[in-house]
């Protein structure tokens, strides 16, 4: 058995590791949600900046559901290999950021002694859509059972709101400053939506509090990307014979990434923009490209690779039929975007497509099409609509949300390593099993997912996914393509 990763063992690590004396390090930032995504991503940057110096911006880590981050890191002080994996070959970098990690569910009193912290300045967040507890209409859920425990318990919070709302209530009744709430996922105006769900919350509790939240505490949005699939077994084997030491939790990633921010941190921030951060007034522009062209893509690739048998991107990508779709989403996207921006999305989506196609990272359509009900509003649906009000088709666009549909409706029967859940998952499944006509059950659909609810267009939108799901049944997404006319021509973007 080899020896543990752990700051006793780095010292004899082949790879590139932490350049700072970890010792020094205090903490500086709280993460809610530590997962790949985060240690991919957020870690890595501060990591940079704790090199050049900055000593004061570690971070604490707090899984709100599940041990296993800190069942695996902990016996190694935080620390974790990074895998930058590309076709031509994998260059591995040790994280150190990481000073702790903590359970919520095991001690939220230890969680909130860290939000609580002084020396705490920024809380950023990667919780997934699902965890922000929306109702249909995008405002809070106030019914749903952690949020009324939250309400009840405030000591003892079970949500990231509970958390934030009780932390920055003791920090005010202290006298300390409020945190910075960064968030990082993938949400349209995340900081802003944030904030809004914040003060519904504290609503709820105080209105006092809901004033503070309103008032003295700044939400700046963000804009995240970086591909980071799931780690296997078989990638924690190569890593270990690699380093020959054992890491329990390596992260897989590809070279590109990116972070834009809204630079308004009234408590100071790492100096993230010399290691490549776009620091801006407005996020908005960035997030519609990346949301509209990298996520759309990423979701139509994933319901249509696996009804295709296709169980990794790169394998989707190439398949010529899905491709020439993709092609086709973009064309219809682009036009959606913001126009006096300075974007500049062909050059993007040509990166988009060498990304997609790496071959190394392997990263897999079942993980992408996870919670599909929470991503397609704004990865797909946005755009659809807008299209449909400037009097444009969106033909490419409703297909994915057919492909959504039928992919939900196939697993366990059709689909190839297709395991993949929805927050809907037991109602979509007692809408399947009703045997309804499909342009009802488009419909249903739509209801029960809160699809454009209220919007002019939403009867045109749910004509054209009907459309799409026939030919789903009919002939699978075969017959879908070659009702596009797709099939035969070359792709048009990208090359």
């Amino acid at each position: 058995m080899k020896t543990r990763l752990s700051n006793l063992t780095i010292a004899n690590v082949p790879a590139a590791i932490p350049r700072y004396d970890r010792r020094a390090v205090t903490p500086g930032i709280v993460h809610l949600g530590v997962g790949a995504f985060h240690r991919a991503h957020q870690a890595a940057y501060v990591d940079a900046c704790l090199a050049d110096g900055e000593s004061d911006w570690g971070i604490i880590g707090i899984s709100l559901r599940s041990p296993d981050t800190r069942d695996a890191l902990k016996p190694q002080d935080g620390l974790y290999t990074l895998a930058i994996r590309d076709s031509a070959g994998e260059q591995l970098q040790v994280i150190g950021s990481i000073q702790s990690l903590l359970v919520a569910p095991e001690d939220p009193g230890a969680v909130l002694a860290a939000l609580t912290d002084p020396r705490i300045r920024i809380v950023t967040l990667t919780i997934t859509e699902k965890a922000y507890l929306r109702a249909a209409d995008g405002s809070l859920d106030g019914a749903h059972p952690d949020i009324v425990h939250d309400l009840a318990n405030p000591g003892s919070p079970k949500t990231a709101h509970g958390f934030l709302a009780e932390a920055l209530a003791r920090r005010a009744i202290a006298g300390t400053p409020p945190f910075t709430v960064l968030c990082c996922d993938n949400l349209p105006a995340n900081g802003a939506t944030l904030h809004r769900l914040l003060i519904e919350f504290a609503k709820l509790r105080d209105a006092d509090l809901a004033r503070h939240v309103a008032d003295e505490v700044a939400f700046p949005s963000s804009m995240v990307d970086r591909i980071v699939p799931a780690t296997t077994d078989a990638d924690r084997a190569r890593i270990a014979d690699e380093l020959g030491i054992e890491d329990a939790w390596p992260v897989m990633t590809e070279p590109f990434r990116q972070w834009v921010i809204e630079n308004r941190f009234p408590a100071g921030r790492p100096a993230w923009e010399k290691f490549g951060v776009t620091m801006v007034e407005d996020v908005g522009p960035f997030e519609d490209m990346k949301l509209r062209l990298l996520n759309g893509a990423h979701s139509g690739i994933a319901y249509l690779g696996l009804l295709s048998g296709h169980a990794t991107v790169d394998r989707a990508f190439a398949d010529p039929s899905i491709r020439q779709f993709v092609d086709r989403l973009w064309a219809e996207a682009i036009p959606t975007l913001p126009q006096d921006a300075g974007l500049d999305p062909i050059p993007y989506t040509a990166e988009l497509a060498q990304r997609f196609s790496n071959t190394a990272l392997a990263h897999r359509t079942a993980q992408i099409a996870n919670d599909g009900s929470q991503k397609l509003p704004q990865r797909i649906v946005a755009s659809a609509l807008a299209r449909l009000e400037a009097g444009l088709l969106p033909e490419h666009l409703s297909l994915v949300v057919a492909a959504w549909i039928a992919a939900c409706a196939a697993r366990g029967g059709s689909l190839p390593e297709g395991h993949f859940t929805d927050p809907l998952d037991a109602a979509l499944n007692d809408l399947f099993g009703r045997n309804l006509p499909t342009a009802t059950m488009a419909e249903a659909v739509f209801d029960l997912a809160g699809f454009a609810n209220g919007h002019a267009e939403r009867r045109k939108l749910i004509e054209f996914v009907a459309t799409h799901l026939v030919h789903f049944k009919q002939g699978g997404p075969k017959l879908a393509f070659a009702a596009l006319g797709i099939g035969n021509e070359p792709p048009r973007l990208a090359e």
